[in-house]
């Protein structure tokens, strides 16, 4: 059942205002007919971070806590994706890690059911609590995701099951990538895979060239992704923004 944000409708010197709710109605004065349609067309989004890597190659470090202009990593994605998603879903490897965000704001958290199995565990953890109809799975060691990026992957999902960035036919970009949560859970019902290649190349998806995007990111900041403490000092010099 479609339930627009219609708690709070008010008509004054013939404009009318409408406080948003369950979805977003980017106007500033809608009609009736107008929300509904939008009901019936909206899909809810979810962001699902994986937090919860080894860290070998960080030296044993929680890559989310790196810290750059004076946010950390985590809260760097969190700030990106408000704008274009409506939930945002950390997996955690276990639920101690979880107590490590309890105080961020509009943001949900729940530990991998399969600890151990890397990010397609954390994928198939994010696809059975996410709320959202699409998921964009995300590192968090990406500490310079465009939100305008985000927003492209998810208008490319069509009639497919996931919208993968790559940068040729071997270099793909999963964990910068939008999925439907439908599928996933369909495929991991019946397939398992040790790889998150695997899983996309089992998908009905479509690949998306990174140069398509240059439009919104010239020099594809986007899929920045840092592994090792001297690659934090490295960026830290060349200061991205």
């Amino acid at each position: 059942m479609i339930q627009p944000c219609l708690s709070r409708w008010r008509a004054r010197e013939g404009r009318c205002s409408l406080l948003r709710g369950l979805f977003p109605v980017n106007k500033e004065c809608v009609t009736f007919q107008e929300v509904y349609a939008q009901g019936r067309d909206y899909a809810m989004k979810t962001a699902v971070v994986l937090v919860g890597g080894a860290a070998r190659r960080a030296g044993g470090r929680e890559k989310y806590l790196f810290s750059y202009q004076g946010k950390t990593f985590l809260e760097r994605l969190i700030e990106a994706l408000h704008p274009v998603v409506d939930e945002i879903l950390v997996v955690a490897k276990d639920s101690s890690q979880c107590e490590q965000f309890i105080n961020l704001n509009a943001v949900r958290c729940v530990a991998d059911i399969h600890p151990g199995d890397g990010p397609v565990g954390g994928l198939q953890t994010g696809a059975i609590y996410a709320r959202g109809d699409l998921i964009f799975a995300v590192a968090c060691d990406m500490p310079f995701v465009r939100p305008e990026v985000v927003k492209r992957l998810f208008s490319l999902i069509g009639e497919h099951d996931a919208v993968v960035p790559c940068w040729d036919a071997e270099r793909l970009e999963p964990l910068h990538a939008v999925y439907r949560r439908s599928a996933l859970r369909n495929y991991f019902q019946v397939e398992s895979s040790p790889s998150l290649r695997g899983v996309v190349r089992r998908l009905s998806t479509r690949y998306i060239s990174v140069e398509t995007l240059r439009e919104l990111d010239p020099s594809l900041v986007t899929f920045t992704n840092i592994n090792r403490l001297e690659e934090l000092e490295g960026m830290k010099r060349e200061e991205i923004r």
